[in-house]
């Protein structure tokens, strides 16, 4: 009888995280990523050559990575617009000020972090501490950035470090890309980041802010940090924006603004904050990038492209809350 018993809680327990499981946008955008790669594969069979993944890991990247930064507002119930304005500064920065070789490019990468932290620290200063709206705020910020972009270069040209565009978008061993090593490592840091205080602090701002404050946790401290720690991210996605595109483009970061925010929200993460995580949003991110290269494939024209990303993420939202409701019902 004891052993029945102390059986009953795991057992009552293992519904509960099916239905997370099942239900959360991660699973759904990675099986819905499967299916398409499948169709992908049977239109291009060179789709599965190392070539041709390491090509498509190398352009979901930026945006998978900028995805990542915009997770960490949007967990603490928040915006951030800035991020097309801070791939853009940085994409400008980088191509006007090239420095060559691996200290070059560890100097570049210091540089855009330095850069997007200084543009988040703007923005957790606006909206943790003097509380402004923040789609207002970033929206200025991303003006600003924008502005300085075409101060910087005023049109699209600039030089590029060739061991920046050669060696980031190079493959080790000859099949795993170096552009998926870099967003590799922005999941471990999150992984890490996530069994923190301040990990922790962001859920629990982005459940009820309220009730986070009278149980302790610094909601100014850590909206600010979660905007400082975004701005940096989205420097990451500028410095591999740059490596790809080999050039500089004081609007490169415009066509980021909405895949952003559709990737985290195709991934699963509550745009009301509190619920998600960052390994959703790149896996909506490398959904968006791999129905572009699927569309093209199939003679798609190029203009219905955005309607498709846009059916996509609504029946992904749709799908995985009519999943969650009937798991739930079959569990009760």
């Amino acid at each position: 009888m004891t052993t029945q018993v102390a059986s009953l809680p795991p057992s009552a327990a293992s519904p509960d995280r099916l239905v997370r499981l099942v239900a959360s946008g991660a699973v759904i955008v990675t099986i819905l990523y499967l299916i398409l790669y499948g169709l992908y594969a049977l239109w291009e069979p060179s789709a599965l050559t190392a070539y041709t993944f390491g090509s498509l890991v190398n352009n979901t990247a930026p945006l998978a990575i900028a995805a990542a930064g915009e997770t960490l507002v949007i967990l603490a119930r928040g915006f951030d617009l800035s991020v097309a304005g801070v791939i853009s500064l940085t994409n400008v920065v980088m191509a006007s000020y090239p420095v060559d070789g691996p200290g070059g490019a560890l100097l570049s990468l210091m540089l855009c972090m330095a850069v997007g932290g200084i543009v988040g620290a703007v923005n957790g200063y606006l909206v943790a501490v003097l509380r402004l709206q923040t789609i207002a705020a970033t929206l200025g910020t991303m003006i600003i950035c924008q502005g300085l972009s075409l101060v910087i270069l005023d049109a699209p040209g600039g030089v590029v470090s060739d061991f920046v565009a050669d060696t980031l978008t190079d493959t080790l061993f000859g099949f795993v890309p170096v552009s998926g090593l870099i967003v590799a490592a922005v999941v471990g840091a999150w992984l890490m980041l996530r069994r923190t205080d301040l990990g922790v602090a962001l859920y629990t701002i982005g459940t009820d802010e309220a009730a986070a404050a009278l149980s302790g946790v610094r909601v100014a401290r850590t909206r600010f940090l979660a905007f400082v720690a975004a701005g940096m991210v989205y420097g990451i996605a500028g410095f591999m924006l740059t490596a790809q595109t080999v050039t500089g483009n004081p609007n490169s970061g415009s066509p980021f603004l909405m895949l952003t925010f559709a990737a985290v929200a195709l991934g699963g993460t509550s745009l009301s904050g509190g619920r998600g995580g960052l390994v959703g949003s790149i896996m909506g991110a490398a959904l968006l990038m791999l129905l572009q290269k699927v569309l093209f494939s199939g003679g798609v024209s190029s203009f219905y492209t955005g309607i498709f990303q846009g059916a996509v993420l609504v029946l992904a939202i749709v799908f995985s809350r009519a999943l969650t409701h009937l798991l739930e019902r079959s569990r009760a």
